[in-house]
């Protein structure tokens, strides 16, 4: 089973993509911006300039990567995606070809992901995650809109509860740490 754990920047996933893999076992966290960072370092400035998202061989390497590993596990995909193109040629492809999916949204307040930024990158947030908030949000409104979980007030225990009741995952390596996100 693929556990894709979408987002804004700041919402949480990563926090709780490793929460949940210390508590599963045989579970595997996969990064897709790890294909993005292969992309750029061998390839081009001009070519790889930008969002990695927007580059098709990006989607089309993440989609033949999880379709090779999908069986292997549960495997935990923290990654933002809100372009409902892009979401379909990976993870609707993936469900179209008999892949178990479980993809779920991790949702804040835009003054919520903009505390947990400047907190997390020590009082200057990225650029970059501050200008997709409003992107992220009215995409996870409008485009792409399965199942939410709202962070403002949940610790990363209560979020990595609520995403193994939803998902019917038996969590096994005790509690969860707590902590915010």
């Amino acid at each position: 089973m693929i556990l894709w754990i979408n987002g804004a920047f700041g919402a949480g996933k990563t926090t709780a993509a490793h929460e949940l893999h210390r508590q599963l076992p045989n579970s595997f966290i996969y990064d897709p911006e790890n294909v993005g960072c292969f992309i750029r370092e061998n390839s081009p400035k001009s070519f790889s300039a930008g969002d990695f998202q927007d580059i098709p061989l990006w989607r089309k390497m993440n989609y033949e990567m999880l379709k090779m590993i999908q069986a292997n596990g549960i495997i935990i995909v923290p990654m933002t995606i809100v372009s409902k193109t892009y979401y379909d040629e990976i993870i609707t492809k993936l469900i179209n070809d008999g892949v178990t999916i479980r993809h779920l949204i991790l949702y804040a307040s835009k003054e919520t992901i903009l505390q947990r930024l400047k907190t997390r990158s020590k009082g200057q947030p990225e650029a970059f995650a501050i200008q997709a908030i409003d992107r992220c949000i009215r995409a996870f409104k409008t485009d792409i809109t399965e199942i939410k979980i709202m962070t403002d007030e949940k610790d990363i225990g209560d979020v990595v509860s609520e995403i193994a009741q939803l998902c019917n995952l038996k969590m096994t390596k005790g509690k969860s740490c707590g902590g915010q996100i």
